[in-house]
């Protein structure tokens, strides 16, 4: 008895102390970000020995790749804090600067990574931007799974979206095979790409025909995702080994393999669709010609087919393509859909221009849209927003 009194006076007493060590240090909360009622938004970040402080955020019009900054202003009691102009709805990413060292939000846990960058994110909703939500509909299910690749003599790991009902149904599903651009990987389209978002939304509101959703990682060199994968929590690179060199298309049949073997799928053309941004959109044009019966609908998304496949001419993948593409076109699909923003770079514009005038050239049809912006996840959620309402 006098133990368990003991025990109660020492409780009690410890808990008396953190809450005053609690009440000594506590300050008011820092609101940051703040979303205002016309969607301007004001960043705060106190950091009252700093010199200087910009800010960073994907909603600043970039020329090329490179991002543009705006300078904070220092308060009185060391916050610093910038407010933006009215912003339309999109999902938004942004990061600090201080005294030259970039840096996260303190104050906001919500954080996403873009291959070697981490940034804040947040969500003005509204319009098209309500699809990125996680709304009150039904939701798919998303899973990593584990494939054995006999071509790269390794297990690999993807990301599988299923749709709502999946695990309690029978019925077979067609699939998208969705892929990543240059330094992504099979976590890139659910996190930047609001993926399982997107598409429960789109289903729910009978859009989009329910789909399975397979997300690839495209660099044949790693196993799995940085900190994923048997080598460990290494540094996420933009340029990894073996990305477009054609070994990536040249194994692609053992995800082909593992997803008919593994999941309830439509196993014909009409039942499969391929799609990809940016080095995955490459992927998507090569991909589909070295499987010409295949799939039914490719997508590519600011496509860099400025990279040449001719430069590997040591892969299977990349030989004789003029005749490759001319079969894929002779044996027929449903939609062959292009789309890149205005402002992209001129290099990789150029790449596609060459690409349509081949295209041209043979009479192969497709769907060619343009649209404003640049090289960036917002053109391509709203790209993969409207191939999914096209494609089955």
């Amino acid at each position: 008895m006098k133990q368990y009194a003991l025990l109660v006076l020492l409780t009690g007493l410890l808990s008396t102390t953190s809450q005053g060590q609690q009440a000594l240090t506590r300050e008011p909360p820092l609101v940051s970000p703040e979303i205002h009622d016309n969607h301007s938004v004001t960043f705060r970040l106190k950091a009252p020995t700093a010199t200087t402080a910009t800010m960073s955020g994907n909603w600043m019009r970039s020329e090329g790749f490179a991002r543009p900054s705006a300078t904070m202003q220092k308060g009185a009691d060391g916050i610093w804090s910038y407010t933006t102009d009215v912003l339309s709805p999109e999902f938004y990413t942004y990061s600090f600067t201080v005294d030259g060292l970039r840096a996260i939000d303190p104050n906001n846990a919500h954080v996403i990574r873009d291959v070697a960058n981490v940034s804040n994110a947040l969500l003005i909703d509204g319009e098209f931007a309500n699809l990125y939500k996680v709304n009150d509909v039904p939701h798919g299910s998303v899973s990593r799974r584990w494939y054995n690749s006999p071509g790269n003599t390794k297990r690999r790991r993807i990301t599988i979206y299923t749709p709502s009902g999946y695990e309690m149904g029978k019925e077979t599903y067609p699939v998208l095979y969705l892929m990543h651009g240059i330094g992504g990987d099979e976590e890139a389209w659910m996190g930047l790409g609001r993926a399982s978002q997107i598409l429960d939304n789109l289903i729910a509101q009978g859009k989009a025909k329910p789909m399975i959703v397979v997300m690839t990682n495209g660099n044949v060199s790693q196993d799995a995702a940085p900190g994923e994968g048997s080598d460990g929590y290494t540094k996420p690179s933009f340029m990894l080994p073996q990305t477009m060199d054609g070994k990536f298309e040249e194994t692609f049949g053992d995800i082909l393999t593992f997803v008919d073997n593994n999941y309830r799928t439509r196993k014909t053309k009409a039942g499969r669709a391929i799609a990809g941004l940016s080095m995955g959109g490459y992927h998507t044009a090569y991909i589909s010609q070295n499987y010409p019966n295949t799939f039914d609908y490719m997508g590519l998304f600011s496509p860099a087919l400025n990279n040449k496949p001719e430069d590997h001419p040591q892969s299977l993948a990349y030989q004789k393509l003029d005749l490759k593409l001319k079969k894929q076109m002779d044996n027929g699909y449903k939609l062959y859909w292009v789309a890149v923003g205005r402002d992209d770079v001129p290099i990789l514009l150029a790449g596609i221009g060459d690409f349509r005038k081949k295209m041209d050239t043979i009479g192969m049809t497709y769907e060619f849209k343009e649209t404003d912006g640049g090289h960036t996840w917002p053109n391509w959620r709203k790209y993969l927003t409207e191939f999914a309402q096209k494609i089955f």
